[in-house]
């Protein structure tokens, strides 16, 4: 107190600081430094990918309803599994999307065009028959073809994915599955493949009189996966339904998204204005004076 009476009035010394700042006096100088440079970051109109929602999609279903399907290593069987998880995920995708479906086996036929209405969903996955073959490639031809009728309200064809089910190579059909798939990459239209099954799996066939054999039937994954390369999609195996309804779901995420590019001046802007205005506040608070 003696000290500082040589330089102010004892009246005057509670308004002074009565401790060195030390360290913290550089806080306030560093924050607003901080806010400066994002401010001139902003300037720059940065840009940056961000995921959004999709508005408007197709996603066309074709699923496997060949005689191997009917395999129940995966229960209660490869399509039932199959059928109640394609059915989950149609619950989980935006409600505007437009769900087709498309079966095949010995040929591929259109079970139901694309529509927004959930209970044709529902009831053309239900009314699924098994039969003969494997017909991949007419399966990928006829989803990518009937895909490209569509159109939103401004005439524009809505970005449309095809997600195939199957446990096996091609077996039969008169359109090769790597020439669909570079139709479908050439459209734009990525494959997203499923192989489903293990290697246990088993159908009995019947014979002439009366007489029935096993057959294995394992799934044999290298023509899905190079479809899927080939689009530009993804290729899963599975081998049990948890695992079909969690490859569902992360399927059902992926559609829903899309990946843009947009500025984001507003970020930085803000961002420096709160930094500007907190290196500011805490230097009043602390020194009573801006730095």
């Amino acid at each position: 107190m003696r000290f500082g009476a040589r330089f102010a009035s004892p009246a005057l010394l509670p308004s002074v600081v009565d401790r060195t700042p030390g360290r913290l006096r550089h806080l306030p100088l560093a924050v607003l430094l901080a806010g400066l440079v994002a401010m001139v970051l902003g300037v720059a109109r940065p840009h940056a990918t961000v995921t959004i929602q999709r508005e408007q999609a197709t996603v066309m279903l074709a699923i496997d309803t060949s005689r191997s399907m009917q395999a129940t290593d995966v229960k209660p069987s490869r399509l039932a599994a199959a059928v109640k998880a394609a059915d989950e995920f149609v619950r989980r995708i935006p409600k505007k999307f437009r769900i087709g479906i498309v079966s095949f086996a010995s040929g591929a036929r259109l079970a139901l065009p694309p529509t927004a209405d959930r209970s044709l969903v529902d009831t053309a996955l239900a009314d699924l028959i098994p039969g003969e073959g494997t017909a991949i490639g007419d399966a990928v031809a006829l989803a990518v073809r009937i895909s490209q009728r569509e159109r939103t309200s401004d005439g524009k064809i809505p970005p449309t994915a095809v997600l195939m089910i199957s446990d096996g190579a091609r077996d039969g059909g008169r359109v090769a599955p790597q020439t669909a798939a570079l139709r479908a990459k050439a459209l734009h239209i990525p494959v997203y493949t499923i192989v489903l099954g293990t290697q246990a799996g088993v159908v009995q066939q019947a014979l002439t009189g009366g007489y029935r054999v096993t057959v294995h039937v394992p799934p044999s994954p290298q023509t899905l996966q190079q479809i899927a390369r080939t689009s530009g999609g993804q290729s899963f195996t599975v081998a049990t339904d948890s695992r079909l309804r969690e490859v569902y779901g992360r399927l059902g995420s992926l559609l829903g998204h899309r990946s843009e590019d947009r500025e984001i001046t507003d970020v930085f802007a803000g961002g420096a204005a709160v930094l500007l205005l907190f290196g500011g506040g805490i230097s009043m608070l602390w020194f009573r004076r801006l730095p």
